[in-house]
This record gives C-alpha cells, structure tokens and sequence, in this order.
C-alpha cells in the first residue's frame, strides 16, 4: 500500500511540473510548434540520464525509485501528449513540422539521457 501513495505523491508533483511547463508553447512559438512537450521529455529524459547515473552508483530504497522514476518522471514526462500532438500536425498537413518534432523530440531526449548519465558519473567521480 506504501508503493501506490509514493507513486500517487511523485506522480502528483511530476504531473504539476508538467503543468508548469504547458505554457511554453503560447509563449514561445505561438502555438504552432508544442515546444513545451519537446523541453518536457528532453529535460525529463537528461534528469532521468542523471539520477540513473547516481542510483547506479549508490543503494537506493526501492520506495525512493519508485517515487522519482515512475511517480515524479512517470507524470512529467509526455510522450503521449508527443505522440498526439505529432498525429494531429500530420492531420492538419503539417508534415514537415510533425517531422522536425519526431527528429527533435527522440534525437535530443536520448541524447539528454546519456549526457545526464555521463554529467552525473563524472561529478561522482570527482567528489570520490
């Protein structure tokens, strides 16, 4: 029962982050391009690159993990608001935007993924 209120908690402060985040689109690229959901899974994926990095190195609760990686980063990260937003710009003929999105959104996440993962086994290695 301790596992489903740590998820519930890290899911409710992932998913107010992500709220945060949705107003990017308006306020940077006036709506045409879902800027806000791109930041959203390259952030979440360099935090994730990040923590791995820390939790592959010390003994982290189980509790701890499932609060960060599935509640706080499960309700952040939005790839299925990714997948949406990418369907409905190819349905309204947006073809070459819906493409840059997908190019942007894996090529920067995954990248930002293993240079969080890098970043945080270099500092690590630093304060040994």
């Amino acid at each position: 029962m301790l596992r489903f209120f740590v998820i519930a908690l890290g899911g409710a402060i992932g998913t107010l982050l992500r709220y945060i985040a949705g107003g990017l689109d308006y306020r940077f690229s006036s709506g045409v391009f879902p800027i806000s959901t791109l930041v959203v899974n390259v952030t979440g994926s360099l935090a994730i690159g990040f923590l791995w990095g820390i939790v592959d190195r010390f003994t982290v609760s189980p509790n701890v993990r499932l609060f960060v990686f599935i509640g706080i980063l499960g309700g952040y990260t939005t790839f299925s608001t990714f997948s949406l937003e990418t369907f409905n710009l190819m349905r309204d003929g947006e073809y070459r935007i819906a493409l840059m999105n997908v190019i942007l959104s894996v090529i920067l996440s995954i990248g930002a993924v293993f240079l969080g993962y890098f970043v945080s086994k270099t500092l690590l290695n630093l304060y040994k």
